[in-house]
């Protein structure tokens, strides 16, 4: 090549822009593998610590807890490693709320990944019956009240319901609907689960008429409006179900938690990139 077309081609500016990035990408080269071997550090600083604690003071009325405030450090420190994360994988192009989308973002790979997973039967079984109390099915009660208002009886009302459950169990063919006194209460209720009876008369109400045996008259038995005379005429016991009958509740469940064991272990992958330093509220206003 001649001295002159040398000349020339030195002067292009694509040539001029072609070197500089050789020399940018020289240099990530040299500098950015030094940067990379060593974890990327997060800096939680007393004002952010105070700013939490503030936010959280107003939503709730209160200041954190000493746990609170370290699930509101946890949380920043998991959103500033996610959002980390993703920039770097470029996920915050076209978004308005960077931030939060890009931690949604990724804590939608996880869940993603997670409805990807077929459980197998086995599986599903399993988790049923570790998780027995999320999938139990009610025991049903089918029972008749009578109510006693405590502002009509006063201070005679036990007086009063003992005088009629002696003549409810001396005289059985005694009508109850004639007993008591008028509510908005249902004086008689088919099968029923207890935890809708729980919702009309109040949970302690329904765990003490799932102990009655059923057949007879028994009370007073305090609800939330009063105390009442009971007879429980029929009772289903709860029991765990088959698969069967609750495999789609039972995948739902299954696949949640997969998800969440999935965020789990990434994320303490993710974190073990990070160094995390936390600065204490008292030596920041100790020493400004």
């Amino acid at each position: 090549m001649s001295t002159l077309l040398l000349k020339r081609v030195l002067r292009e500016p694509l040539v001029h822009f072609l070197a500089l990035a050789l020399l940018i990408f020289a240099g990530y080269g040299l500098f950015g593998a030094n940067a990379d071997s060593k974890p990327d550090s997060i800096v939680v600083v007393a004002p952010k610590i105070e700013q939490m604690a503030t936010l959280f003071a107003k939503t709730w009325q209160r200041p954190p807890t000493a746990d609170e405030l370290k699930g509101l450090i946890d949380d920043y420190v998991k959103e500033e490693i996610l959002v980390r994360q993703a920039l770097v994988l470029g996920l915050d192009e076209g978004d308005a709320v960077v931030r939060r989308r890009l931690r949604q973002k990724m804590e939608f790979l996880n869940a993603a990944d997670a409805e990807a997973l077929t459980a197998t039967d086995a599986e599903l079984g399993a988790y049923l019956k570790a998780n027995p109390a999320t999938f139990e099915i009610d025991p049903m009660l089918a029972f008749q009240q009578i109510f006693l208002n405590p502002q009509r009886h006063g201070e005679a009302i036990e007086q009063n319901a003992a005088t009629i459950l002696d003549l409810l169990l001396s005289q059985p063919a005694t009508d109850p609907a004639s007993l008591g006194d008028a509510s908005m209460l249902p004086p008689e209720l088919a099968l029923t689960s207890k935890s809708l009876i729980g919702q009309t008369f109040g949970a302690d109400f329904a765990e003490a008429i799932d102990q009655i045996t059923p057949g007879q008259w028994t009370g007073p038995i305090a609800s939330g409006f009063g105390p009442h005379l009971v007879r429980v005429s029929e009772r289903k016991p709860g029991r765990l179900p088959a698969l069967s009958e609750v495999r789609d509740a039972v995948t739902r469940e299954w696949t949640n938690a997969k998800r969440k064991e999935l965020e789990n272990q990434r994320f303490a992958e993710l974190l073990k990139g990070y160094v995390v330093n936390i600065e204490s509220l008292t030596n920041a206003e100790t020493n400004p």
